[in-house]
């Protein structure tokens, strides 16, 4: 008997405890609203507000180290996973103390340490990030689950759809928990889906249950069954609470979409579990008080947050989590010789002894497995690391994504793009996600990454397989973008990319793969964001990166026969980019020209004569000069690829015309 009633005592403390949760949530909202409303919250708000059961009733059935992705109503997840109130008001109002010291607002609350990896501004981008926390916690063998909040609107996006398949293709512990609150943005869920949110399920073979969002209770239930069946099965299941928004998509909204019957149809969740626990016994007077002392205290949480300092320039968080000064470090030197190699088995070599020395090392990508990538540098490494080289479906917002949810989980992930070109398709999860997740969460977050990927002009591949795209990627703040060129750099630079704190997009040329190399020792390192010196000369310094390093060393030797001596600068890293060797070289030779294979306007080479005519002005002896490809896509036609992009010749046409006055 005494069990029974000890169960019926926990029960009852756990009920009051979500409703207590909910009040807390709706007085901060409450605050939030009126907040912006006198301009003491920047930017844009978008609140929960009728919403509150969906995040207690999944977030009090979860434990400490899960994980919740959000979305950019995101107030009600971060606190029903236990934010802290008085950082989330500062975070708000832009101060220091905010959780993410001011640099992420209401639409990028995150704090890793709770396993809140962040609400999103991208509707549906967070089901990725979520799905590679999964996988990650599948990978480590963790009996935990990772859930994604989302709008019914996101289930139209890509995101959800490759994301969703890829968590069912590996079996991961992804809880998705659609929130279909009936509207979204401006348009009825109605008018949006073509089928119900709940029969997409059907589609990826796992399990669905539909719930009324606004009852506590029933959604806690669910998530319980729900959650209990991914943690132990490790597979995808999908929730979706049938909720209300009761505010409109933003503060400032007019709703003139709203339908008067919808919004009747629902009650307030906060008011069904107050009465849900008066009619379970407790008197209404404990209710009341409940509810005042979580009034009280949101109330003196605001009141800190207010007087919170501003935060200081000086202070704010670098893009790049490291600076990088190791780069002078002996460990550096130039690499032993080995046995003789080619570029394709360093690469792959990389790859490998990375995985022997870190289980936290994973590759995933199309075909990287059992195929053992397009050009066979994977190869065998699957059979070699069953668990860690993971084939994945053609989703390439999903892969990506999946390795920003699993770097925030400690791991540090590998995944492939197959062509360059490919970019457009997973930007997002680059530009949006990895380059910024560090940043707007104040420093908190690790994103750790690489992102292999290959281009090259001169086979015939045509514009949408031979772009060379670094300058775009270059100009996101927090990307490592790195190029090799020299043989044994494709292993040292691999290495550091792997173990760098940062998003790395590794940039490798195809027509380099087969280039002969010599084996380095495995402890071989070359420095993210050094250059390197290829040739040495006097009179002219040409810059490049890549295949484009190798034109510049045949152009050089060519002009030796003019009795002209070029410096060739490899970049290595495009960004963050080594202008301290690129100005040396120019004080030594006085003159500066840069060799790209992307098309000419707004590249890399714009940035770095910028940066000789701002900072080398006065080492100038003739005008800085670039060759480049044409500004149109790259030709298929064979005589048209050659005449598209400058060949050494060229090259050595410029060479020979900023030189002429030598």
């Amino acid at each position: 008997m005494s069990a029974i009633v000890t169960g019926e005592a926990e029960t009852r403390t756990d009920a009051v405890a979500r409703f207590r949760t909910m009040v807390r949530i709706r007085v901060f909202e409450d605050h939030a609203a009126r907040l912006y409303r006198d301009g003491q919250i920047p930017g844009f708000v978008h609140l929960s507000t009728g919403q509150e059961a969906v995040a207690v009733g999944v977030c009090h059935a979860l434990r400490r180290r899960d994980v919740i992705t959000s979305t950019h109503r995101g107030h009600g997840h971060a606190i029903a996973k236990g934010a802290d109130i008085e950082a989330m008001f500062a975070e708000l109002m832009g101060r220091a103390t905010g959780t993410c010291g001011g640099m992420g607002g209401s639409m990028h609350i995150a704090d890793p340490r709770l396993g809140i990896f962040g609400a999103n501004g991208i509707v549906g981008a967070g089901i990725p990030i979520a799905g590679g926390a999964a996988l990650a916690m599948k990978l480590k063998r963790e009996r935990r689950v990772a859930v994604a909040f989302f709008g019914d609107g996101a289930v139209a996006t890509g995101a959800f759809h490759e994301a969703t398949n890829l968590a069912a293709c590996l079996s991961v512990p992804l809880l998705l928990v659609c929130e279909d609150n009936g509207y979204s943005e401006f348009s009825p869920t109605g008018a949006q889906h073509p089928v119900p949110v709940a029969e997409r399920a059907r589609a990826y073979d796992m399990p669905a249950q539909v719930v009324d969002g606004n009852d506590v209770d029933a959604v806690h239930d669910a998530a319980m069954r729900m959650v209990s069946v991914v943690r132990s099965t490790s597979r995808p299941a999908l929730l979706v609470a049938r909720t209300l928004r009761r505010r409109g998509h933003y503060e400032g909204d007019p709703q003139r979409y709203r339908s008067e019957a919808f919004d009747a149809s629902f009650r307030d969740p906060l008011e069904q579990a107050r009465e849900a626990l008066v009619e379970g016994g407790v008197p209404a007077a404990d209710v009341d008080r409940w509810e005042q002392e979580e009034r009280t205290f949101v109330d003196a949480g605001l009141a800190r947050a207010s007087a919170a300092p501003w935060p200081e320039p000086d202070r704010m968080v670098s893009p790049l989590a490291a600076t990088y000064p190791e780069r002078d470090s002996p460990v550096f030197a130039a690499p032993e010789r080995g046995p003789r190699t080619r570029v394709s088995r360093l690469l792959k070599k990389a790859m490998a002894d990375a995985l022997d020395d870190d289980p936290g090392v994973f590759l995933a990508g199309i075909d990287v497995g059992l195929g053992g990538n397009v050009f066979g540098l994977t190869r065998d490494l699957a059979a070699k690391f069953p668990d860690r080289v993971i084939d994945t479906p053609i989703s390439e917002s999903a892969i990506i994504g999946a390795a920003v949810g699993a770097a925030l989980d400690g791991m540090s992930p590998v995944v492939e793009l197959m062509y360059l070109d490919f970019l457009g398709v997973c930007l997002d999860q680059l530009l949006n996600q990895a380059a910024k997740l560090r940043f707007m969460t104040g420093g908190a977050a690790r994103v750790g990454l690489t992102v292999r990927t290959q281009y090259g002009v001169g086979r015939s591949s045509a514009a949408q397989h031979s772009q060379s795209l670094e300058a775009l990627l270059a100009h996101i703040p927090g990307l490592v973008v790195v190029m090799p060129s020299s043989p044994e750099d494709h292993y040292g630079l691999l290495r550091s990319a792997i173990a760098s704190p940062d998003p790395v997009v590794f940039i490798e040329n195809r027509l380099l793969y087969e280039k002969e190399a010599f084996e380095p020792q495995s402890d071989f390192r070359v420095p993210l964001g050094k250059a390197r010196i290829a040739r040495q000369g006097d009179d002219v310094t040409v810059v490049s990166a890549s295949q484009g390093v190798w034109t510049a060393l045949q152009a050089a030797e060519r002009a030796g026969d003019h009795d002209i001596s070029v410096e060739v600068v490899d970049l290595r890293t495009i960004s963050p980019w080594d202008r301290e060797t690129v100005l040396a070289s120019l004080a030594k030779t006085s003159r500066i020209i840069v060799y790209s294979e992307a098309v000419r306007e707004f590249g890399i080479s714009a940035e770095i004569l910028a940066e000789a005519a701002e900072s080398g002005f006065w080492s100038l002896d003739a005008p800085p000069r670039r060759l480049a490809g044409r500004f149109s896509p790259v030709p298929y036609s064979p005589p048209l690829e050659r005449a598209w992009l400058p060949s050494a010749d060229g090259l050595l046409d410029e060479i020979l015309h900023i030189c002429r006055d030598k």
